[in-house]
């Protein structure tokens, strides 16, 4: 009796070391493969899709929010202020402290969140990138509204509201680039959004879900016959 129980212990014990050994050897074989997470913040898989989750939490406050049919943006305001189709907006008020002010808590006082200003009886446009700080790098002030000499410089091909669907009752494709403008509620929802394309269900958050970039010149080819080989 005491052998046999000798045997069965000695054969649980074995067991229990193989369990051990092959547990740890597993794990070592995963050191290599892991990437550890620094402060909780990985690096996003798609970094042009991370902005889009920015403004999320304003999102239900967007579906609530009522409509000021008085003070609305127009896509013809949007592009007025703009070079050309995808150039950063000028800025059409005083800059306060000069040339000095370069950009964040003077801009983003207004531009982080928006709001209702009474000296220019609108919404304040939201900035899709606050993080970029540096909001005189590419923003500049107006100085006139009139060319000082005539060019050819043509504005380009400005995308049409309604007329970039794939299909029938398709969502619209996306008319622009993504970089600087990954932050899609901050342009289309909330009362400084153009009304044209102010979205209608703001909840949604993940736009891209849906809607996909297009950002390649398309010709019409005529009437597509399939070939059929005999």
């Amino acid at each position: 009796m005491k052998k046999r129980l000798g045997i069965i212990s000695l054969f649980i014990i074995l067991f229990i070391a193989f369990i051990t050994v092959w547990n740890y050897s597993y794990y070592q074989g995963q050191e290599e493969a892991y990437i550890p997470i620094e402060n909780n913040q990985p690096t996003p898989i798609i970094p042009s899709e991370a902005g889009v989750f920015e403004r999320s939490k304003y999102a239900l406050d967007y579906t609530k929010m009522p409509v000021d049919e008085t003070h609305q943006r127009t896509m013809k305001s949007y592009y007025d202020n703009r070079a050309f189709h995808g150039a950063p907006p000028s800025i059409p008020h005083e800059v306060s402290s000069g040339e000095r002010s370069m950009g964040e808590n003077n801009c983003l006082k207004c531009h982080e969140n928006g709001g209702y200003v009474e000296k220019f009886k609108a919404y304040t446009p939201v900035t899709p990138h606050p993080e970029k700080i540096n909001c005189r790098q590419c923003h500049v002030p107006q100085k006139t509204q009139s060319l000082f000499k005539e060019t050819n410089f043509k504005r380009g091909t400005i995308p049409v509201v309604g007329n970039n669907n794939a299909l029938a009752g398709s969502p619209p494709i996306i008319p622009h680039q993504l970089q600087l403008r990954e932050n899609c509620l901050a342009c289309h929802a909330g009362p400084s959004a153009p009304k044209e394309i102010r979205v209608t269900h703001p909840e949604r958050v993940n736009c891209r879900q849906c809607h996909v970039p297009n950002n390649k010149v398309t010709e019409n080819i005529g009437n597509f016959i399939r070939k059929i080989e005999n």
